[in-house]
């Protein structure tokens, strides 16, 4: 098929509605994008569109592009994303963009929920215990990340660094990876995600090798980043490729 067929394919599977219809006030526009996104982006790579729907979601939740999250929401749960998934990765965001634009696009979420009489609030998936989110959470970041933000945090004054790794480990190791609804591989690939959207460089290179620790392979990651560039633009796509393209073999 062409990129045209392929485009109209996949625009009928997420939205179950017409690609390049002609319609609204800026028909030629649409026809740019659409084209673009659903029948070139969504042939790159291995990426299933399911993963690449959540991939959508988090990336849209980052930006705080509320409607089109709520439309990608629904997308989501048109290909068979449970919304369980789906919230799951939108939570994943917080302890990346912080939690009132997780509230944000946690409320268009649940929107979306409402309108396919999804019943709030869903099943609980925290599996830990207030007095083990510091052990739990290191099981994890150390295997993956090592000791790296607590050397770094170790120059602050009054301690206050000490609190900041270990706040880290609770927070974004504790209370969000050990969730159950997604698993170690796709969260580590969605927060590499998140991170790409908001060029934050200097996180890229930890979390390539951590979703590599994963099973993530170097192709899957490209295409991962290749699935946000319609949304987050040239520039922020290409610089996240460009740190890829000049990684060493090992990171330690």
């Amino acid at each position: 098929m062409n990129r045209t067929e392929i485009c109209k394919d996949n625009f009928k599977k997420l939205f179950k509605g017409n690609a390049l219809n002609g319609e609204g006030n800026d028909p030629e526009l649409m026809e740019i994008l659409q084209k673009f996104i659903f029948g070139q982006v969504f042939t790159v790579g291995k990426l299933n569109i399911k993963t690449r729907e959540l991939i959508t979601c988090v990336v849209l939740a980052s930006l705080q592009q509320l409607p089109q999250l709520k439309s990608h929401v629904h997308a989501a749960l048109n290909v068979q994303v449970t919304p369980i998934e789906i919230r799951e990765a939108i939570y994943q965001c917080a302890p990346i963009i912080g939690f009132p634009k997780t509230l944000n696009a946690i409320a268009s979420m649940n929107e979306a929920f409402t309108e396919n009489n999804i019943s709030l609030p869903l099943e609980k998936q925290s599996i830990i215990e207030e007095e083990t989110r510091f052990e739990e959470g290191q099981k994890i970041q150390i295997p993956l990340y090592g000791n790296h933000m607590k050397e770094l945090m170790s120059a602050l004054p009054d301690g206050m660094g000490e609190e900041v790794a270990k706040f880290l480990i609770e927070v974004y190791f504790g209370d969000f990876y050990t969730r159950k609804g997604l698993d170690l591989a796709i969260r580590e690939l969605l927060s590499y995600c998140v991170l790409v959207s908001l060029g934050a460089e200097d996180q890229l290179t930890s979390h390539y090798f951590a979703n590599l620790k994963q099973g993530n392979n170097k192709e899957l990651i490209v295409a991962a980043i290749i699935q946000t560039l319609p949304y987050i633009g040239f520039p922020l796509a290409i610089n996240a490729l460009k740190i890829i393209r000049d990684l060493p073999e090992k990171w330690q």
